[in-house]
């Protein structure tokens, strides 16, 4: 009979903070296995030695390297792959001889923590059980006496590893948030915060529950100081604003802000207008989809507010209510705001009532059908029509009938949101409508991800167009009876 493979979760350092399950375990195994650095000395075995017993077998993990030495031919990553593979294996002659291992992990095994390197190779041969610990953002919480998040707020946990602009837009996406694994990366960390508008609010904790533990003001920290055992912490803004009351006499906020809508163009910084870039340095908020907002130079105190892709009415509220108390918000579109985007809807809730007082501005941006077009010529070199294939907000009849009837015109059509997961009938529907009026040979263009990592350009024909090799990334750009297709180049004449 094999043994069983426990990760125990020591919680944060305190013995004490140890669960009663997590003590048993340790108390009772065979096989105590811990993590170490090559001097041997484990904080994980000092927090559990309380509960260790005379005649346990100790398996010392060492690590045989740093991120900085190593002779591997494989580099850091290849040493330390090789370094958990022996582990596992001495760990498993253990369990085949139907000894139970306590593997010994700070915190909580599965929270950034070792164990699960041995769990992966394991689990599938023996018995594994996790016991959880509390981890070391509970720790640095209940230590500073501040809740991580409250109501509806959202705490994002991120590692101190990812570069500074990644780290710093997370940060200003977020209510609170949590940075672990600091030590070296602590001067970017710092940076980041900084660059968010957070770093005033953000507390770092060292060694928290320890004896040797550390609380400070993120931005007083000396960086030679820092330890990897230490986080930066935002905690709840809505806590911070109930005990930290504004002194009196303070100024009551502003109103009559401003709302101006701007387009970021189909893709990259280089498709940004000057005139959209300098609005959105001066925004005190932006707002707008997830990964429209993510687009956005991060600047210092600028706070972000981003949303899923399907609440625009709800996207346009919160920026008009952010600009009825005096603020300067920015609400983003890919694209022009104006062409089936987010113009329309904050105007819309202009109308309805909403934001009385605050002065809403269009800022335009080069659209994703004049994108498209330019990769393969000029083929809205005369008149054309712009129509979305998405029945979402209106009813396919009416897509039809206006596809037939600018078919019928001979018009060139760019045709924008072709398809997506759960529309996957209308292309083929719509190709159906244009052939009534245009011959197969017309030329088609399907452009994906115009100006970003995945652009694809195809020309085609709208005969020999594939409806299921089309996607909500994609423009459609079907020509006219005039429009032309040579060596790669598609246009229409401007005669007619």
């Amino acid at each position: 009979m094999t043994g069983t493979l426990y990760g125990v979760g020591l919680g944060p350092g305190d013995p004490e903070l140890m669960t009663v399950k997590a003590a048993r375990l340790i108390s009772e195994a065979s096989v105590i296995a811990y993590h170490c650095a090559r001097h041997g000395r484990s904080i994980a075995r000092s927090v559990a030695e309380p509960y260790l017993r005379e005649g346990q077998i100790e398996e010392k993990l060492v690590y045989p390297v740093t991120t900085e030495t190593t002779d591997h031919p494989g580099g850091y990553e290849g040493a330390i792959a090789d370094f958990y593979e022996l582990s596992a294996k001495r760990l498993a002659e253990h369990l085949d001889a139907g000894r139970d291992v306590v593997l010994l992990c700070e915190g909580d095994p599965f929270f950034y923590g070792s164990y699960m390197y041995m769990h992966e190779r394991l689990s599938g041969r023996f018995e594994a059980v996790v016991v959880p610990g509390v981890t070391s953002v509970s720790a640095a919480s209940s230590v500073l006496g501040r809740p991580l998040v409250q109501r509806d707020e959202v705490l994002t946990v991120l590692p101190g590893t990812l570069p500074a602009p990644e780290l710093a837009r997370r940060l200003a996406d977020t209510d609170a948030a949590a940075v672990l694994k600091l030590g070296r990366t602590f001067g970017s960390v710092r940076e980041a915060f900084e660059e968010a508008g957070k770093l005033d609010d953000a507390v770092f904790v060292e060694r928290a529950t320890w004896e040797q533990q550390r609380v400070e003001p993120l931005g007083s920290v000396d960086p030679a100081s820092v330890p990897y055992f230490s986080l930066a912490l935002l905690p709840s803004p809505a806590y911070a604003s109930r005990v930290s009351p504004a002194p009196a006499g303070s100024p009551a906020p502003a109103s009559g802000g401003e709302v101006v809508v701007v387009g970021l163009g189909p893709a990259g910084p280089e498709w940004l207008t000057p005139e959209a870039a300098s609005e959105l340095s001066a925004a005190e908020h932006v707002v707008g989809y997830g990964p429209y907002v993510a687009r956005v130079p991060q600047k210092a105190g600028q706070q972000r507010h981003a949303s899923g892709n399907r609440v625009e009415a709800d996207r346009a509220r919160e920026a008009l209510e952010l600009a009825a108390g005096g603020a300067r918000v920015a609400v983003v579109s890919s694209g022009d705001p104006g062409v089936f985007a987010m113009a329309s809807a904050v105007l819309e809730q202009v109308s309805a009532g909403h934001g009385a007082g605050v002065r809403v501005r269009i800022v335009p941006g080069v659209t994703a059908a004049q994108a498209a077009a330019s990769r393969v010529g000029a083929p809205l070199g005369h008149d054309y029509c712009v129509l979305s294939l998405s029945d979402r907000l209106k009813p396919w009849e009416i897509i039809e009938k206006r596809l037939d009837a600018a078919a019928a015109a001979d018009l060139v059509l760019a045709l924008y949101n072709p398809a997506s997961r759960s529309r996957t009938t209308q292309l083929a529907s719509a190709r159906e409508v244009l052939l009534r009026h245009r011959a197969p040979a017309t030329p088609a263009v399907v452009a994906r991800d115009v100006g970003g990592p995945e652009e694809d350009i195809r020309i085609t024909t709208l005969g020999d167009l594939d409806p299921s090799t089309v996607d909500m990334r994609c423009l459609l750009i079907v020509g006219s009876s005039k429009t032309r297709a040579e060596n790669g180049v598609v246009w229409t004449p401007r005669s007619y």
